[in-house]
């Protein structure tokens, strides 16, 4: 979750030339995933409804109920498979059935109106036979689209029992993993703003500059120049071209770009291209609520579902949740409510805390130095809007109650220190819902590092609520200082590495960075002595913690200089200024870093690789650029913000917008257990405004490893 969350503060801070990549006749390339089952595992293959599948003796059984109309009323298949129209695929499999039957083997689109590409009627018999089926795809379907593979059972009087194996779909010519061949001019594919740089990269071998053309929404040229050779783009790997067509300042949608015979995917010139992102992106935490219902008046019919974890079957509820067995603390608690983690129905205080204080954060940055009121009341489509708070403010309430019901109770070993976490004692399948989870939940040991996490949030949050709601901010600034001094009593209580079953561990070895970030928002929030001799004490004062890794869920320490810089304190202007240059110190380095990159991007770390969640890296370093912007107002620091959203919004080596919704070619299926349309077409893909985790070096899922091994 921790790329998705960062989206929203970006947005709000900042408002032939493929040179061989592509074969040019077919290849032997799989499209099908597990497709011999011989692990064991039916996975990522699917049974319909009226039937049941499991893997037996090496083969996917599906057993199948008599009585229906149809072939396709009982069926099985694969979702996200790619198809290229024009292209020839071959179909192979070993079949065999409890009694004779006709089935169909059907190519064609996952989701309504179904399309069908090929559709052969078979018959098998209980000897098991070998099939072979040709066809040539009419439609595109790009990898992890709407594209299926599907077999058919239904239209059969009696129960039956229909076994596959070896099953293989080869054809087309975009390798697996890959990119349409169309798409060699990468741009930000929502919407460049009038007055800043419009950039885009061509990949091209050419050492000489080639003509670039703007076409307007009819096709018509409306501005021309040369590329600037980048030469080899490390990252990627790609030599690559530069277009700059800042000058061009005519609002419009539907431009492309041109190099010789490619063309870019569409993209807007607007003063408000951004707009809508904001609001999608803050939409994102709505949608990831525990313990509430989300209503369809506020997401729409198809992402609307029951609340989760409330008790009701299947559900065995965030109620009354104890402790691990083997931790026996004696009690029980109730956290209802709060974030779910990104795909799975897990609430973390460390990563949940983090994006809970960047939106009160970026509400507190617009209240100081921006426009608060585009983050009032109404803006967003959650519950809460016209209760006179502002939108954003209660959408970060819902995870702070959340955090504050995670403290230890009085009386209990370890009273005022937090719980590190809260799940389901094993790991569900995907997909499942929140609402149909069925596993028990658990709550892991306290934490120093949550501890101290709730207790600087909940001190930026008295300090916002202060004029809102004073009893709810007292409230907030007594479990914080109580949970503060907890931790100081209790520096070392690590998270356990290990607890990694039924959740992810966080665990976090270096805690001094919370110890800083809890002291700065106590003491912004209570101008106490005591925590200012915290901060000032600190080997992290004065902006050590600033770094062009950047800032995350287990380094937060730049969070709290970001608050001793926005918010004002007795501590002296020399120190104040020596924390502010320390932001623009780092904005520097991700600027001279953004200028060595054919796909520039505020990322780096020390051995050129990509980590896991290196998009939320790229979206909190866009913020430490705007904020050196805010400082100086120079406008290589908001330039440098606009070129990580260009990155994220399609200018990058994939080829993707990674946010759901916006971009002609968006990410759909990211990890979640909800939103995972590839695994059961019933469901939908993720909504608007969620941010994909970006490049990983690591292949931590089958998929990854079966489509990308050698290529990360």
């Amino acid at each position: 979750m921790r790329a998705r969350k960062t989206l929203a503060i970006l947005a709000a801070a900042v408002l032939g030339l493929t040179a061989g990549a592509v074969p040019a006749a077919a290849a032997d390339y799989e499209r099908l995933l597990n497709g011999t089952f011989d692990s064991g595992s039916a996975d990522p293959w699917w049974a319909g409804s009226g039937t049941t599948a499991r893997v037996t003796d090496g083969e996917f059984c599906t057993s199948v109920t008599g009585g229906t109309a149809n072939g396709y009323d009982a069926l099985s298949g694969q979702n996200g498979v790619p198809f290229e129209a024009g292209q020839p695929y071959t179909l192979t499999f070993d079949a065999h059935a409890t009694t004779s039957q006709q089935i169909s083997a059907v190519a064609g689109e996952a989701v309504s109106p179904y399309r069908q590409i090929s559709r052969t009627d078979l018959t098998v018999t209980p000897v098991k036979q070998h099939f072979t089926v040709t066809f040539t795809s009419t439609l595109d379907f790009p990898n992890a689209g709407n594209g299926q593979l599907a077999f058919w059972f239904g239209g059969q009087a009696a129960d039956n029992t229909v076994c596959l194996d070896n099953i293989s779909l080869v054809g087309g010519v975009i390798p697996p993993g890959g990119l349409p061949p169309t798409s060699g001019i990468r741009v930000n594919q929502e919407s460049y703003v009038p007055g800043l740089p419009k950039r885009a990269t061509v990949i091209s071998d050419s050492t000489t500059p080639l003509t670039w053309t703007l076409k307007n929404s009819a096709g018509a040229a409306v501005a021309t120049g040369q590329t600037r050779p980048r030469g080899a783009d490390a990252a990627s790997g790609e030599k690559v071209h530069e277009i700059d067509f800042s000058t061009y300042e005519t609002q419009g949608t539907g431009y492309t770009l041109s190099v010789g015979a490619e063309t870019s995917f569409p993209f807007a010139i607007a003063a408000d291209g951004l707009k809508r992102l904001r609001y999608d992106s803050l939409s994102f935490f709505y949608h990831q609520r525990s313990g509430i219902a989300i209503d369809a008046q506020y997401v729409g019919a198809s992402y609307a579902r029951p609340a989760g974890h409330v008790n009701v079957a299947p559900n065995q509820g965030d109620d009354h949740v104890p402790c691990r067995a083997d931790l026996n603390c004696g009690y029980t608690l109730d956290v209802r409510g709060g974030w779910y983690d990104a795909g799975d129905h897990g609430k973390y205080v460390v990563n949940g805390g983090i994006a809970a204080w960047q939106l009160l954060d970026e509400y507190e940055r617009a209240s100081r130095v921006g426009d608060a009121s585009a983050l009032g009341d109404g803006k967003l489509a959650i519950p809460e809007r016209a209760n006179g708070v502002p939108d954003i403010l209660d959408e970060a309430r819902w995870e702070v109650d959340f955090l504050l019901s995670m403290q230890v109770p009085d009386g209990a070993p370890d009273a005022g220190m937090v719980h590190h976490k809260i799940h389901d004692a094993q790991w569900t399948a995907l997909p499942t819902r929140p609402d149909q989870d069925s596993q028990p939940r658990r709550l892991s040991a306290p934490s120093t590092a949550a501890t101290l996490n709730m207790a600087a949030v909940a001190a930026q949050a008295s300090r916002l609520w202060r004029t809102i709601d004073p009893t709810y901010s007292a409230k907030l600034l007594a479990a914080a200082e109580k949970a503060y001094a907890a931790a100081k009593a209790n520096p070392a209580k690590l998270a356990d590495p290990n607890d990694g079953t039924g959740g992810g561990t966080y665990s976090d070895n270096t805690v001094t960075d919370e110890f800083y970030w809890a002291a700065a928002e106590l003491f912004a929030t209570t101008g106490k002595s005591a925590y200012r001799g915290d901060v000032t004490g600190s080997a992290l004062y004065r902006g050590a913690s600033f770094t062009t890794h950047g800032f995350d869920w287990a380094s937060t320490g730049a969070l709290g200089d970001i608050t001793l810089a926005l918010v004002p304190t007795d501590l002296p202007a020399a120190d104040v200024s020596a924390i502010k240059t320390a932001i623009t110190t780092t904005a520097d380095s991700h600027l001279a870093q953004i200028a060595t990159m054919g796909y520039p991007a505020p990322y780096r770390t020390a051995d050129g690789t990509y980590e896991w969640g290196s998009n939320g890296l790229v979206a909190n370093n866009g913020v430490v650029l705007a904020l050196a912007y805010d400082f100086t107002k120079q406008d290589k620091y908001r330039d440098g913000a606009f070129a990580a959203m260009d990155y994220l919004l399609g200018r990058n080596p994939a080829n993707y917008s990674y946010v759901s919704g916006h971009g002609d070619q968006p990410v759909q299926n990211v990890h979640h257990r909800f939103w995972a349309h590839e695994l059961d077409a019933s469901l939908p893909t993720a909504p608007p405004g969620a941010l994909s985790g970006g490049p990983n070096s690591g292949l931590q899922d089958p998929t990854a490893a079966r489509l990308l091994a050698g290529c990360a």
